[in-house]
């Protein structure tokens, strides 16, 4: 029995031994921290050894420190130092500066300050004085405007891509450290996001064609028809990077990386109610949208327009094109003539406009009606000054 006992725990430490064998310097492990004391946590990661990180890697800006035992925590694996294994969150947040190299080979996160520009890129302040630098490309994902203005003074995470001892040059990247966390999290999205779900992102760049959303790790487009029901011509009047916004998913590529979206599919659609607000015959002010060479589109609500013929601008006189008579923006009382709703069209008139056809019948009544009452008054009245007339009164003349 004793020598099964024997067996037992040679066994569980050849298996620990393999546990620690199987960590890489840069590894990325998640962990559970077994205790805290005073500037250590302890981690348990599963070996016979525990993990040790220092506590001001977890402290917040307050000097309050943000994890407790039992938590899970994400940390990157350094070295082994006597008999204790070495864990970092991210290299550079204190005062010691003894583990760059380690980062370097390891591809640990290492955070800096940036101090300023300098001929190329930036100068990076890193812990213990040491200086590193990273050139504009590698600063971010994406090309930003007014890159000093962006990027001094703020305190950013970097991989280091070159090193030489004892780290007088040292070589940064935010870029790639973005790159592999943006691939994680298109991984994670892969396996989570599905077509018609409606899901929240924040603006993360607006172009004329369309705005583009970050999902968490991931861009999608929303194209400039799909950003509402009303007719958008100059995006950036109506969103703002980092806005955020809910958006249906209506097209997944992953091997395009190409994520189609819609704002305009989760909101209410204003058409369902068309008919109860603009019935046939009623009477509305709108605003001009656009001119087009055959009449001119009405916005009577967010995402309603309306279309007036331009055989019916013009108060009666032709015109070649609706410039001539009126002019984008402004405002016009119309009276809603028919609605296609299958089609999403509502035909329009203005206010005062008279349908020629109807005009003439109308006046030809009104002539009719004219005539009808003149002869009524002239059987009413003895024709004075006709030859009957005269007649009569010269018999009458002789009687006496």
């Amino acid at each position: 029995m004793a020598q099964s006992d024997g067996n037992f725990a040679e066994l569980l430490k050849q298996s620990e031994t393999r546990a620690v064998k199987a960590l890489i310097p840069g590894e990325k492990i998640s962990a559970v921290v077994a205790s805290i004391d005073r500037d250590t946590i302890f981690l348990d990661v599963g070996a016979k050894s525990e993990g040790i990180v220092d506590a001001f890697e977890f402290v917040d800006e307050t000097g309050t420190l943000t994890i407790a035992p039992g938590d899970s925590v994400e940390v990157f694996f350094l070295k082994v130092s006597s008999g204790q294994l070495l864990f970092t969150k991210r290299i550079g947040t204190g005062s010691d500066s003894a583990h760059f190299e380690e980062a370097w080979r390891g591809a640990v996160p290492v955070v800096g300050t940036v101090k300023g520009e300098i001929k190329g890129g930036f100068e990076i302040a890193l812990a213990g004085g040491v200086r590193g630098f990273c050139p504009y490309s590698q600063m971010g994902l994406r090309r930003v405007e007014n890159p000093v203005e962006e990027y001094v003074g703020a305190q950013m995470n970097f991989l280091i891509t070159r090193y030489e001892p004892p780290g007088r040059n040292i070589v940064l990247s935010a870029r790639a450290l973005m790159e592999q966390e943006r691939e994680e999290k298109r991984r994670e999205l892969r396996d989570r996001l599905e077509i018609d779900q409606v899901v929240e992102g924040t603006v993360s760049s607006i172009q004329p064609f369309g705005v583009f959303v970050d999902l968490g790790g991931i861009d999608g487009l929303v194209p400039g028809a799909e950003v509402g029901w009303s007719r958008v011509d100059n995006l950036a009047e109506h969103f703002q990077v980092g806005q955020p916004v809910k958006v249906l998913i209506k097209s997944l590529d992953w091997d395009k990386e190409r994520i189609g979206l819609s704002i305009k599919d989760t909101l209410e659609d204003p058409w369902q109610k068309v008919e109860e607000q603009f019935a046939s015959g009623t009477s509305h002010i709108g605003a001009i949208a656009r001119l087009a060479p055959f009449g001119v589109f009405v916005t009577l609500a967010p995402g309603i327009d309306g279309l007036v013929h331009i055989s019916k601008l013009g108060s009666g006189r032709r015109i070649s094109h609706p410039r001539e008579v009126v002019e984008a923006g402004q405002n016009m009382e119309v009276v809603v003539e028919s609605i296609d709703l299958e089609n999403r069209k509502i035909s329009l008139a203005p206010a005062d406009y008279t349908n020629p056809e109807e005009e003439s019948h109308s006046q030809e009544r009104e002539f009719k009606e004219y005539r009808q009452k003149q002869k009524k008054q002239s059987d009413n009245q003895p024709e004075e000054g006709s030859f009957g007339a005269l007649l009569r009164a010269k018999l009458a003349q002789k009687k006496r």
